[in-house]
């Protein structure tokens, strides 16, 4: 029986425990220094970071430890003890393939949560109709992850499906996830709202942030932002609440637009509303000073023709594509219903490797 060792314990490969460690002993040196307080912003980005490598480097241990007693196992040789080592070497296989599948959330904010956003492009009602099929596609995916998800705004489309919506992802490495889905989703189907019930081709955008919750490091200047207030509808847009309880805040130097009318209170409808400015503004800050605009959310491009990143074919046959990777299944429904780690993970793997 062979037991399989991955790249890192071979050659110190991806994850270089070592280099880990001499990091995690720096930074634990600068924590030391009382002057590293004197700038809290960077105090907490050096603390998250010692604590992330800290966990990082206890669970490799761990697992090379595992590795190693089970070698020594096995070279017992103890014909009596084989189906006990045969299980112990599945179980550890499993715990392998899980941790390396990890060592692909290489970016910065992958732990962190997310914000999506979906938009209805080019395709009129179908468009719309194709935004909240993507919509419940999200929604499935997070449910089979145990991610809590909420909508933070909706506006409804004309006659059938959505223009827009923006949902809350919150679970471990949400965002990690969900940054491979950025980008122009395609739909090529028979139209349900074409009387002649002809082929009609869809698109919708989908951008992706992470959320940094209340400690994004950003300062905006109040002068800078036109704030409004409007009636939210209830659920499904049947009522409209009496109140003007719902926000929309415009960033008037990058016309920047962000919206919440899912909380009850006004203030906390501003407050969603800010958290997702903050986090898109920040991401603007990082694109400048780094020029990776790819890093977080991707190029913003039009959502019609010659743009989507993946392609969803009902009629005339039926498969699911991702053009940057070439991966594809014929399960079409299936990935309607939220079975969408094997596409991520292609991602993860191409943007990791280029390949």
């Amino acid at each position: 029986m062979k037991i399989w060792l991955p790249a890192w314990k071979q050659s110190g490969g991806v994850f270089d425990i070592p280099g880990k460690i001499r990091e995690a002993e720096t930074l634990e040196q600068q924590s030391l220094n009382p002057a590293l307080w004197d700038d809290p912003e960077n105090a907490r980005q050096v603390m998250q970071r010692l604590a992330a490598l800290q966990e990082d480097i206890t669970y490799w241990t761990h697992l090379r430890q595992e590795i190693q007693d089970t070698q020594e196992f096995h070279a017992l040789g103890d014909e009596t003890l084989l189906d006990e080592l045969e299980h112990a070497t599945a179980k550890l296989e499993a715990e392998l393939a899980r941790a390396e599948f990890e060592l692909l959330f290489s970016g910065p904010h992958d732990r962190e949560d997310a914000i999506l956003a979906i938009h209805a492009g080019a395709g009129g009602t179908d468009s719309q109709d194709w935004a909240e099929m993507l919509l419940r596609m999200f929604l499935r995916w997070a449910e089979r992850h145990r991610f809590k998800t909420e909508i933070l705004d909706e506006m409804e489309g004309e006659g059938a499906g959505i223009k827009s919506v923006t949902v809350s992802v919150r679970g471990e490495h949400a965002y990690g996830y969900l940054r491979s889905e950025r980008g122009v989703h395609r739909l090529v189907r028979l139209s349900p709202f074409d009387a002649a019930h002809r082929r009609h081709t869809s698109f919708a955008l989908v951008e992706v942030w992470p959320d940094l919750g209340d400690d994004v490091p950003l300062e905006i200047n109040p002068d800078d932002l036109k704030i409004e207030t409007y009636r939210a509808s209830s659920a499904g847009g049947q009522h409209m609440q009496k109140n003007e309880t719902a926000v929309r805040i415009t960033h008037l130097p990058t016309g920047i637009v962000s919206s919440c009318q899912n909380e009850r209170s006004q203030t906390q409808n501003r407050e969603v509303a800010m958290r997702v400015l903050k986090a898109r503004l920040m991401q603007l800050e990082e694109e400048k000073r780094h020029q990776q605009l790819q890093e977080l959310k991707g190029e913003h491009v039009d959502a019609g023709w010659g743009n989507q990143i993946r392609s969803y074919v009902i009629h005339p046959y039926q498969m699911v594509k991702d053009h940057r990777t070439d991966y594809e299944t014929g399960n079409v429904q299936a990935v309607f219903d939220g079975d969408l780690d094997a596409f991520m993970e292609a991602y993860l793997h191409h943007t990791m490797t280029g390949s």
